[in-house]
């Protein structure tokens, strides 16, 4: 009762201080009164008042202070969100992009990421490579060990594209020590679904570019070795969903493709005459299990009807989101809805794999609008995901497999958009330059032997190629570490500066799951307790407490 009483004075007390402070916090504006054509005027004359700071630096402290109880549940259910090639400056401009998106500045702009309470950064290199590249990062964030750069699901005895070494040196993935453990799983993808980061989740390949048979040497398959298409069907034959592009490496060789039935060179690759497609439909009849090429027939599905989903939405990578066609791709963000829907039926919970893949492609083309809003709308799927699920027992993190050479400066102003010019031209040759800049790729440019005078040129379409340093066809990956956020239970156990193969650790170790489970038997028993558990479901009713009072607050004033 005493608690009760004290909770009252407290949402009491916040809503009389909201009233008086109003306008509020950043992420408000917008909202208020004035709207959103004059919100950009009020955020800057709010930031005028040192006041304005020092409020939301105690919102933040009183937020911090939160932390101190931590979240020591077992994770019921586990997702991993992996942006491709999403290293911190990409964080940084998708956050601005974000904001702009929506008529505001973007740099004040909270990214559903940004809000996870705990941070740290993952060192990517692989066990031959200094800069890394997507196939040994995702052996490393998926199975736990680190590998050699083109290899998935190897260790690093494994010697890219020479079969032999395959065998006895498979490593296996998070992936299948949940569904070992009796959880469902699900991958989901805007690249190919056989693409580097989704392959290590069950494929064990000496190549990374092994994607269906038609693509191996014949000295590979005699040897043994299955193309990674193959793999994904037959190493884990019960993977719940499976969502993304890829969809030629699954049919006989000239099939054509059901969507673009013209085109040859999205006709079918396979040599071994294999219908995979119709395979998988064939095993998964009788089980609830559905198979959908395009947007609305994935759309029109009824998750609690179904049990096992295969979407192949494109003969090879999906769109760019910022050029989805509405009737054929999904967007990542309506994928994720229905996977977690469909995979949170198991009571005893899943894992799920969600990458936001194209944002690496655009960035290697120089393609920074394709690149950044391809992060925006995976960050939506993070958002989407949340709303899904709950923190208290499902553990969450995004990450990313490596960076870009990819960075904006120039001394822009406030609110610059994210793909204008710097303020000032070039001190040295006197010609104008985007924010946007590249340390090399394709966007390297000369005129007569000088740099491009881009005044003459609309950096501002979406196919704009940012100039870069060094002229190269594909612009490369960068070296430096990438972040990683992560929240839900045991989340704490994310921070500092960790080897990238950690990830998995900590994951399996949240959802007792894989070989570390000595802990599962005592520690999490007594913090699910009913005793344990009060004081957390305290917490809940107290945070839903101010929210509403913070939010009757806005109301009202």
């Amino acid at each position: 009762m005493k608690g009760t009483l004290q909770l009252v004075v407290i949402c009491c007390t916040l809503l009389a201080v909201s009233c008086a402070q109003q306008p509020s916090f950043p992420g408000d504006l917008g909202k208020t009164w004035q709207g959103r054509a004059t919100s950009t005027l009020l955020f800057f004359e709010q930031e005028k008042d040192p006041n304005f700071w020092r409020m939301w630096a105690q919102r933040t402290l009183t937020n911090a202070l939160k932390l101190q109880q931590l979240n020591q549940n077992r994770a019921k259910n586990l997702i991993m969100f992996l942006g491709d090639g999403m290293g911190v400056p990409t964080v940084t401009a998708a956050r601005i992009l974000k904001g702009q998106l929506s008529g505001h500045p973007g740099e004040e702009t909270v990214l559903e990421m940004d809000k996870f309470p705990f941070v740290a950064l993952s060192k990517t290199y692989n066990t031959d490579s200094q800069v890394a590249d997507s196939a040994g990062t995702a052996t490393a964030f998926l199975c736990g060990v680190k590998a050699n750069a083109g290899t998935v699901g190897v260790s690093a005895n494994a010697v890219r594209s020479q079969c032999n070494t395959t065998f006895g040196n498979e490593v296996t993935s998070i992936l299948k020590w949940a569904k070992d453990a009796g959880k469902s799983v699900g991958i989901v993808t805007t690249t190919r679904i056989n693409h580097a980061t989704p392959s290590a989740a069950y494929a064990h390949s000496v190549d990374r570019d092994w994607y269906s048979d038609n693509e191996m040497p014949p000295e590979a398959l005699q040897a043994g070795c299955k193309d990674i298409a193959r793999q994904l069907f037959e190493n884990i034959p019960n993977i719940d969903v499976m969502m993304g592009g890829g969809r030629k490496y699954m049919f006989p060789k000239n099939t054509p493709d059901v969507e673009y039935p013209t085109v040859e060179k999205h006709n079918g690759t396979r040599n071994d005459g294999r219908n995979l497609v119709h395979e998988w439909i064939d095993r998964t009849k009788y089980k609830k299990g559905y198979y959908v090429w395009n947007r609305t027939q994935l759309l029109q599905l009824n998750p609690l009807n179904v049990d096992y989903l295969l979407g192949l939405f494109e003969p090879s990578d999906l769109m760019y989101d910022i050029e989805r066609n509405g009737e054929s791709d999904p967007s990542l963000t309506e994928m994720v809805d229905t996977a977690i829907k469909i995979l949170r039926k198991n009571p005893k919970g899943f894992f799920l794999l969600v990458e936001g893949g194209r944002i690496d492609h655009g960035h290697h083309g120089g393609l920074a609008q394709l690149a950044l809003h391809d992060a925006v709308e995976m960050d939506r799927a993070v958002g989407r995901a949340g709303l899904l699920t709950s923190v208290y027992d499902t553990m969450t993190v995004v990450t990313a497999d490596h960076s870009h050479v990819f960075t904006f400066g120039g001394y822009t102003f406030r609110g610059n958009s994210i793909f204008g010019l710097a303020p000032e031209p070039s001190d040295v040759d006197m010609k104008p330059f985007t924010a946007i800049t590249y340390g090399n790729g394709p966007g390297y440019k000369l005129v007569d032997g000088e740099r491009e005078n881009i005044s003459n040129v609309n950096f501002g379409d979406i196919h704009y190629q940012a100039q870069a340093a060094v002229p190269l066809s594909s612009e490369t990956h960068g070296g430096e570490d990438v972040p990683v956020f992560a929240k839900g239970p045991l989340a704490h156990l994310m921070h500092g500066v960790h080897e990238q193969n950690y990830i998995p650790h900590v994951m399996a170790y949240a959802a007792c799951v894989g070989n570390n489970k000595a802990h599962c038997g005592s520690v999490f028993d007594d913090a699910l307790s009913d005793d344990a558990a009060r004081p957390v479901f305290s917490a809940r009713v107290a945070t839903l407490a101010v929210a509403a009072a913070l939010a009757v607050a806005r109301f009202l004033c």
